[in-house]
């Protein structure tokens, strides 16, 4: 017997099932990078969550929601602002350093997630612009979903203040896509 406790003589490993597995092979390593790639794409982004289906392997990657307290135990003074901002919901952009006179603008939502078109196809002119006008029944944009692409019609009238997305980008569900101020 020597002199040593039990413990030093050998390291002592996390049992198997607290481990994560190692990668099997290359796919294993393809879509943990894959998962890498969107979790930047979503902390880089105004959605907070982002979901992929691919064959029977489905994927939601959430935000971190930050509640605030309702109130502080006496005694103890809040660093943070008076003024607290409620998280945005599930979908919606945050608005955090925008123009307080943008905030609850009339916006036309995404129906559905998909990739966000503006313009018909590359190269050509988008369906609108920032500082056009908009009507009622007039094709905004287009979704790609499943390989089909869907035309978003407005369903408000006005003059375009902004258009959300940038062509290309993944847009949730009730989305806004663009906001209007109306005529």
């Amino acid at each position: 017997m020597t002199d040593e406790p039990a413990a030093a003589q050998r390291p002592v490993e996390p049992p198997a099932a607290a481990r994560p597995p190692e990668p099997r092979d290359g796919g294993d390593v393809e879509l943990l990078g894959l998962i890498d790639r969107l979790a930047e794409l979503l902390e880089r982004s105004d959605l907070s969550e982002l979901e992929v289906e691919s064959g029977g392997t489905g994927l939601i990657l959430r935000k971190p929601v930050v509640v605030a307290m309702a109130a502080a135990p006496a005694g103890v003074t809040a660093a943070a602002p008076a003024v607290a901002e409620a998280p945005p919901t599930a979908g919606e952009p945050s608005t955090a350093g925008r123009d307080p006179a943008l905030i609850g603008r009339p916006s036309v939502k995404a129906p559905l997630t998909g990739i966000f078109y503006a313009s018909p196809a590359p190269g050509t002119a988008p369906y609108v612009q920032a500082g056009g006008e908009v009507a009622v029944g007039q094709v905004i944009g287009l979704i790609e979903a499943m390989k089909l692409f869907n035309e978003i019609k407005s369903d408000l009238a006005g003059r375009v203040v902004r258009v959300v997305p940038d062509s290309g980008a993944l847009v949730k569900a009730k989305q806004p896509l663009i906001e209007v101020e109306p005529l």
